[in-house]
């Protein structure tokens, strides 16, 4: 799931952008009604469904909010052990998240080794060795202004009522009808076309993300709607249980930034094992060779995933993670 499209102190997702390698988006399931990011819909005794052992992990790639986080916004003493005895036994962690860069400090205290997490739904690739408030950007994947202003016009005649905020590097902002979905003030309160025109206040900066927000839809009619009328222009998705959508450049994802990540290392897709619950974890699960939708997760990612873990409030990933360095140990 991601986390700039809630705040901090909600069970919840993001904002920001990418360049291309783009995995084919799963045809989007009717919702059965508003779907909780962290309902339960397995036990805390049930064991996880685990995929056939192939080959042994070299990195663990997992989403935030909805799982590895806990509703609180917590990293659990169980979650933790388990992410650093990863490590200690060779195994890379890779944070990928919807979250802009600066709503990282949740998880700082928790990077080891590279200390490389991708943030915004694959628009960057951020260190966070700096710790709050210091990370640098390693790599910037943005989204075309002329893209942008085309996704926000076709996206508006689709479905009127449509508003917008822009996700950069640094800086949000908004429209004025935009809700306010996050705790953090705007930088800016204008309509998006100026907001993204060349010479408008945000120019200073890439664009990582835009989101979009209607107040009536379905969540999943408006990604359906969404991308049938943007097409090829952009990538867009959606982490949060309301009807909000987060559009990078074409090809961006977590799924393909992350391939770029584990090829700079070596490492191949059927060595990485990834977790999550959202639908824009849907492509990073299809493309990993090990995947676990959380026992909280969407049903487009339960159909996505090779198997499936308990829900974040009962430790899924960690419950994994602990299986795993068991096959580890015996092999």
């Amino acid at each position: 799931m991601s986390a700039d499209e809630t705040e901090p102190t909600m069970t919840g997702h993001n904002a920001a952008g990418e360049d291309s390698d783009h995995s084919p988006a799963r045809a989007p399931v009717r919702a059965r009604g508003p779907i909780r990011e962290n309902e339960a819909v397995t036990s805390a005794t049930r064991q996880p469904e685990t995929p056939a052992p192939t080959v042994p992990p070299r990195l663990i790639a997992t989403d935030l909010d909805g799982t590895l986080l806990r509703d609180d916004q917590s990293v659990s003493v169980r979650t933790v052990a388990a992410l650093a005895a990863a490590e200690e036994a060779g195994i890379e962690v890779f944070f990928v998240t919807g979250r802009p860069a600066r709503w990282m400090d949740v998880v700082s205290e928790h990077v080891h080794g590279h200390g490389l997490a991708i943030c915004g739904n694959g628009a960057a690739v951020v260190d966070l060795h700096g710790g709050p408030g210091a990370h640098r950007f390693v790599k910037v994947r943005e989204l075309a202004r002329e893209n942008a202003l085309d996704a926000v016009r076709l996206l508006r005649a689709a479905a009127p009522g449509t508003v917008y905020a822009v996700e950069q590097t640094y800086g949000f902002h908004q429209e004025p009808e935009y809700p306010k979905l996050h705790m953090e003030i705007p930088d800016t309160l204008e309509p998006a076309e100026k907001l993204l025109a060349p010479d408008g206040v945000a120019a200073a900066e890439p664009v990582l993300k835009i989101l979009a927000y209607h107040p009536e839809i379905d969540p999943d009619a408006f990604l359906a709607t969404a991308r049938i009328a943007v097409g090829g222009r952009a990538t867009i998705t959606r982490s949060s249980p309301s009807a909000l959508l987060e559009i990078s450049g074409p090809g961006v994802s977590k799924a393909s930034t992350l391939a770029l990540c584990c090829a700079e290392r070596g490492i191949s897709h059927e060595e990485v094992v990834a977790f999550g619950d959202m639908p824009n974890d849907v492509e990073m699960l299809t493309w990993a060779g090990r995947s676990y939708a959380m026992g909280n997760a969407h049903p487009d990612v339960i159909a996505a995933a090779s198997g499936r873990t308990v829900a974040n409030n009962e430790d899924g990933v960690a419950v994994v993670i602990e299986q795993l360095l068991m096959e580890h140990q015996q092999s």
